[in-house]
């Protein structure tokens, strides 16, 4: 019985218990159960009585003993009791509580899979950095918690496009062009300009692009550079994200909102929508309709286009393309931009509480990083997956909420000892893959399954974590925490340490040489279902942070 089973059957005893008139309440299409601190008082517990008594006229107790008379008529349940002011305390025959490792087996990599999120149409954009030089660290964040947020989403049933917005638009990009032209010809750096080696670098793909670059005038020179060295800073930026295991849907230009007119569109629509003035020759939006500190300029007296401007019309693309929902991923020095976002959202018709989304993501160091020689003022990405490997950066990443600061410590994240997450979790699962092979050769396999038989108190626990697993995916999923899932990882990973010590998965050894000897039962076959059971927990978990799942470590 999973926990998802065992709220239904709640929800059942409540509604049977409303359709003979006991109780006059409208039923949850859910009841939330949850593991009990202290294990003597059973498997899982519910506070539903206690939410539930005033709306029903009567003491929770009172309703938490209908409740409990109702759950004794349930399959699989052993005991249900009330607790303190009004819980109700549930505990699983072995055979209810160990059915799990079936099922987790049987569901496979769709473990954890639900619906909690069906329907939901939801944009996510993430990283977004300017094609103007490499990955760095301030982007590592962003780039492992939204992939994770990413396979959350999906996982609990949303249509979900992971969106990277390219900024190629503005004067930046010129700055770029002059750059790499400057190196091209030996000059210093221009004012405003990049430095670094990328430049020099970026300079010889140019050169063997366009041969006769340095031929041509300054003017003809510029355009040609620009597009050059972008469409090769855009396949180092492509390049690194995908060695680090992150894949974006779209690939958005802003420069296609300019060349396309959707710029002039916007503010067309906006201005029927009634939130546009005209001051002093510039075109306003009134954000401070809808709580924005300030009103924002989207085309200058000059007849230009701000960045606000190009802001809005990629939110009016977001919308016409379908999506309901758009989240904005933005780094640390981005704070400002949430009332203004959603106050363009409210200016074009949507609802800022629901159609729009903006999470910051907190700045992160590593201990002993140093600088790029290539980027010369940075640290880069793809330098940090080369150093600490993608697995130990994505899942170190992932631990933490994102609006918490955090320091990354490289001595631990490389050792391999229980001190490291990573390591602790990916191990448990090589572990598993061990215990199989051994297994294996022992002559035991999953010909039959006896749940009745997994009575070991670190069994129990063990099926609880695992049966806590889909949960705490919809949580994730919802709150858009990847760290519920790393933490609860490494709780099973502890449970399933605890268990492969004091349960044999293989009968005893009699001789020297270590040959299985013991007659294998149903016990033995049993406990390789549950260890397969735990392996594709931690597989599937560690899939939805885009780490691997060692076989061997």
């Amino acid at each position: 019985m999973t926990p998802e089973d065992l709220s239904s059957a709640l929800a059942a005893c409540l509604q049977d218990a409303v359709d003979s008139g006991e109780i006059a309440v409208e039923v949850p299409a859910q009841v939330k159960v949850e593991r009990p601190r202290n294990r003597e008082h059973g498997d899982w517990a519910t506070n539903v009585a206690m939410q539930l008594g005033k709306k029903a006229g009567m003491a929770p107790r009172e309703l938490a003993a209908i409740l409990v008379r109702r759950l004794g008529d349930v399959p699989g349940v052993a005991a249900a009791e009330i607790a303190g002011p009004g819980f109700v305390n549930i505990t699983l025959d072995a055979a209810a509580a160990g059915e799990l490792a079936r099922t987790v087996v049987e569901a496979g990599a769709d473990f954890g899979r639900n619906t909690a999120l069906a329907g939901r149409v939801v944009n996510m954009e993430f990283v977004s950095a300017n094609p103007t030089g490499p990955l760095h660290i301030g982007h590592t964040r962003w780039a492992a918690l939204g992939d994770a947020i990413a396979r959350l989403l999906r996982a609990s049933g949303a249509e979900l496009t992971a969106e990277y917005y390219i900024n190629d638009a503005g004067n930046q990009m010129n700055v770029f062009a002059r750059s790499v032209y400057n190196r091209l010809h030996g000059l210093p750096v221009p004012e405003g300009g990049y430095p670094g080696e990328y430049i020099q670098d970026l300079a010889t793909q140019v050169l063997a692009d366009h041969p006769d670059i340095r031929t041509l005038t300054e003017t003809a020179a510029l355009p040609v550079i620009r597009e050059s060295a972008y469409a090769h800073q855009m396949r180092d930026i492509r390049d690194t994200l995908a060695d680090f295991g992150v894949d974006f849907d779209v690939w958005f230009s802003e420069r296609r909102l300019h060349e396309s007119g959707a710029i002039e569109d916007a503010v067309a629509r906006l201005r029927e929508q009634g939130h546009i003035d005209d001051r002093d020759g510039a075109v306003w939006l009134r954000t401070t309709d809808f709580g924005d500190d300030k009103d924002r300029v989207l085309i200058r007296a000059n007849g230009e286009p701000t960045y606000f401007a190009a802001d809005a019309a990629y939110y009016l693309s977001k919308k016409d393309r379908g999506f309901t929902e758009k989240i904005y991923l933005l780094g640390a020095d981005h704070h400002g931009y949430v009332g203004r976002l959603k106050a363009i959202a409210a200016c074009a018709g949507d609802d800022p509480e629901r159609n729009i989304e903006v999470l910051i993501g907190q700045l992160i160091s590593v201990n002993g990083a140093r600088l790029s020689k290539r980027a010369g003022n940075i640290i880069e990405l793809k330098d940090l997956v080369e150093w600490l490997g993608a697995d130990a950066l994505r899942y170190s990443l992932a631990r933490y909420p994102a609006d918490s600061p955090i320091t990354i410590d490289p001595e631990i994240l490389t050792s391999r000892t229980n001190d490291n997450p990573v390591f602790y979790v990916q191990y448990a699962h090589a572990r598993t893959r061990g215990a199989a092979r051994t297994a294996e050769a022992a002559g035991v396999d999953r010909s039959a399954f006896d749940a009745s038989l997994l009575t070991h108190e670190t069994e129990s626990d063990l099926l609880a974590r695992l049966g806590e697993f889909p949960s705490v995916v919809a949580q994730a999923a919802e709150f858009r925490e990847p760290h519920r899932v790393a933490r609860h990882l490494e709780v099973v990973a502890g449970a399933y340490h605890a268990w492969y010590g004091a349960c044999r998965i293989v009968p005893v050894a009699s001789d020297a040489a270590g040959e299985a000897r013991g007659e294998v039962t149903d016990l033995n076959r049993t406990r390789l279902w549950l260890n397969e059971a735990t392996a594709q927990v931690l597989a599937n978990g560690l899939g939805l942070l885009g780490v691997s799942a060692p076989d061997r470590m």
